[in-house]
């Protein structure tokens, strides 16, 4: 497959670019200067904001991955670019996209756990605008109609890959932590299986 990817230079994207690349996927990604990464990637320059970065990151690709966090100081950055994103996904007919959202978010149907609601009451309260920036992601890929899937991740944990994750579409995982490695896997998974279409899965490792 040819895959575009956003957040490749992030400490979750650097490994999701090689793990793809690994896969023997066709990978292009967007950086908004320059710098390194597995020299079988091709970059595209631009920022998450810019229109015609974005048609020309996912022009030809068959699926979008992003890693995209929250940055510092830049409370919608997610709210800004989906819109520009499901433009340009459409005008491509690029119909899959998987994308990284927070165990603190919502989804109508949940069966959290009282720990993870309790999680949840506190990551709304504290984490302020940076929420609220992915919940309304969420809600503007609803809208979409397009082959969506936000990942709902823990804290996130460097070190190597255990392959031991637990997932589910409304149930709260057992653990509250992941490995950055297992996720990028797991995203790459999702990319090729196209799983949990139109939902948001909650996911650690177990």
């Amino acid at each position: 497959m040819r895959i575009a990817v956003l957040g490749g230079t992030g400490a979750t994207g650097r490994l999701l670019l090689q793990e793809l690349v690994d896969r023997g996927h066709d990978v292009v990604a967007l950086r908004r200067d320059a710098g390194s990464g597995p020299p079988q990637v091709r970059w595209v320059t631009g920022d998450a904001r810019d229109a015609g970065a974005l048609r020309q990151l996912v022009a030809g690709s068959d699926a979008v991955v992003s890693a995209l966090g929250p940055r510092r100081g830049d409370a919608t950055l997610h709210r800004d670019m989906t819109p520009l994103l499901v433009t340009a996904m459409r005008e491509a007919g690029v119909r899959r996209f998987v994308g990284v959202s927070g165990a603190g978010i919502d989804v109508p149907g949940d069966r959290k756990s009282r720990r993870d609601r309790v999680i949840s009451a506190l990551v709304r309260r504290l984490g302020g605008e940076a929420v609220r920036d992915k919940a309304l992601e969420r809600e503007a890929w609803v809208a979409s109609g397009l082959d969506w899937t936000l990942v709902r991740a823990p804290r996130l944990v460097d070190g190597p890959a255990t392959g031991r994750l637990e997932h589910s579409a409304d149930r709260s995982p057992r653990r509250t932590s992941l490995p950055r490695a297992d996720l990028a896997a797991f995203l790459a998974d999702l990319v090729a299986e196209r799983g949990y279409l139109q939902q948001a899965p909650l996911v650690a490792g177990r």
